[in-house]
């Protein structure tokens, strides 16, 4: 088991299960990306999987014609830094994915521009953490919050290792400023062979999916 630290987008939602003593981000493993997390509560995405969701009250999303969606940060920023298992490269190459597939999603919902407009709707969202754990075995506890592969202190170097990444994201009102919508979410990457296995983008690629299409279907 593991417990990292560690989706969501038009107003939108956006990033365990089997790994995971707990389906939702749990308070101590909050990131502090979001500046309030006290109205968060469990709700269930379009497609079933739970997620802490806050929407303001009167939030339509239809009120907004265009939406910017700023590219990922990392938060707080990777600490220690990337190793043979997770190298920089995949780090960058996941934000930039996870960017792309919220687009692709949401291109039909609203017209994407790169500058706010009257009527923008822009989506920040944050990678809290991507922790690899070894399957069945407890691994390193990630404190402080942050991106790395948790290492385990076992010699079963051949078990799979699985795979979560955590995500907080909030869309605001670019006329006002003011959030509108605020999600965290965790989810789980493809396993590993074993944990010399690099971690490449497709290992995660389903869940960003899975999230982006989420953030096309969401409803207050």
């Amino acid at each position: 088991m593991v417990k990292p630290l560690f989706g969501f987008a038009l107003a939108a939602i956006v990033m365990l299960a089997s790994g995971c003593s707990s389906k939702v981000t749990q308070p101590e493993e909050y990131s502090g990306f979001l500046r309030d997390y006290s109205q968060l509560e469990e709700k269930m995405s379009a497609s079933g999987q739970p997620v802490l969701r806050w929407t303001a009250p009167g939030f339509d999303a239809k009120r907004y014609g265009t939406l910017l969606v700023e590219k990922p940060v990392f938060h707080p920023a990777p600490a220690p830094a990337p190793s043979d298992q997770m190298s920089q490269q995949t780090m960058d190459q996941i934000a930039t994915y996870m960017r792309l597939a919220l687009q692709r999603e949401l291109i039909g919902k609203a017209r994407l521009v790169g500058t706010p407009e009257a009527d923008t709707l822009i989506v920040r969202p944050s990678i809290s953490a991507v922790a690899i754990s070894t399957e069945h075995l407890k691994a390193y506890e990630v404190i402080p919050i942050a991106l790395l592969a948790a290492a385990t202190t076992t010699a079963a170097g051949t078990r799979d290792q699985e795979v979560a990444i955590y995500a907080e994201v909030e869309a605001v009102d670019a006329a006002s400023g003011k959030p509108v919508v605020r999600a965290v979410r965790k989810g789980q990457g493809l396993s590993l062979e074993n944990r010399k296995t690099p971690l490449v983008l497709d290992d995660l690629k389903p869940v960003l999916d899975d999230w982006a299409r989420d953030a096309r279907d969401f409803r207050p």
